[in-house]
């Protein structure tokens, strides 16, 4: 595969990292991306990971877009407002880069198709940018289940958290956080609202993480929880340990199918 005059230029700051150079632009150009969820994390890790030149990546989305979500979920105008949110993505994205092929997925991720959804294009690396807790879990479970590469975050208020899971390199979400917590202990994002930068500054890590996996540069966050506080500007790294007797990707794990779980809340109290 060769590049064309207006790709090499268009790639140029990644083509002269030695790190990436040619050979990693093209890696990217053939890697595909499945993002959980277009909103406030997913917005901004789709943008960054088009622009990066990630050949296909696939939107996952209900949702219609709403003028409440232009604060932060910037992949999204004020003439999409009641659009789907996976064809507004994918309009913004073809504007960006012709080279990126987006799918769009209308539809909840539920037990009966996240696994089809993540095996339609196989997709390398899984980003979850959604708000609840019922679809983080059930994320997880299908990257562990499927063997895939994720990476988790969750924004509330000024407070944001990532972790990164590869399969047999360090704990999975469910190691660290068991069960759902119960019904109404946590509040909503509409309840506690949330900083409109928190989604760029936490889906960008998303996006780096994705392209650090493909082009398998440096650390990932395997084994860690970044943490964020946007008042004090601070970051602090928790260091993860791997749970032996997790559910889902211990030694002997119970947890062998997926679960729907009900309940409606924003991560990260």
């Amino acid at each position: 595969m060769g590049f064309s005059d207006e790709q090499l230029e268009r790639y140029s700051r990644h083509i002269i990292l030695k790190e990436v150079g040619v050979k990693g632009q093209k890696k990217l150009l053939q890697s595909r991306v499945l993002i959980i969820g277009t909103g406030g994390l997913g917005a901004p890790a789709a943008m960054f990971l088009a622009a990066a030149g990630v050949g296909t990546i696939g939107l996952v989305d209900f949702d219609g877009v709403e003028l409440s979500n232009l604060q932060r979920q910037i992949i999204h105008l004020t003439k999409d407002v009641g659009k789907p949110k996976v064809i507004s993505g994918r309009e913004t994205i073809g504007e960006m880069n012709p080279d990126v092929e987006v799918v769009p997925y209308q539809e909840w991720v539920s037990s009966g198709n996240i696994q089809d959804i993540i095996r339609d294009r196989d997709y390398d690396f899984i980003i979850d940018g959604t708000d609840n807790f019922p679809a983080k879990f059930l994320i997880n479970d299908a990257c562990v289940l499927s063997g895939k590469p994720f990476s988790h975050a969750g924004i509330i208020r000024f407070q944001g958290q990532t972790m990164t899971y590869v399969p047999g390199q360090g704990p999975c979400y469910r190691c660290i956080f068991r069960n759902p917590p119960p019904a109404d202990s946590v509040p909503t994002c509409k309840q506690a609202g949330v900083l409109g930068v928190m989604g760029g500054i936490i889906g960008t890590i998303q996006a780096t993480e994705a392209i650090k996996y493909i082009l398998g540069l440096g650390d990932l966050l395997t084994g860690a929880l970044l943490t964020y506080d946007a008042l004090k500007m601070e970051f602090r790294r928790v260091k993860l340990p791997h749970n032996k007797k997790c559910q889902v990707c211990g030694e002997e794990p119970s947890i062998t199918e997926l679960i729907d779980y009900e309940q409606a809340a924003c991560d990260l109290n």
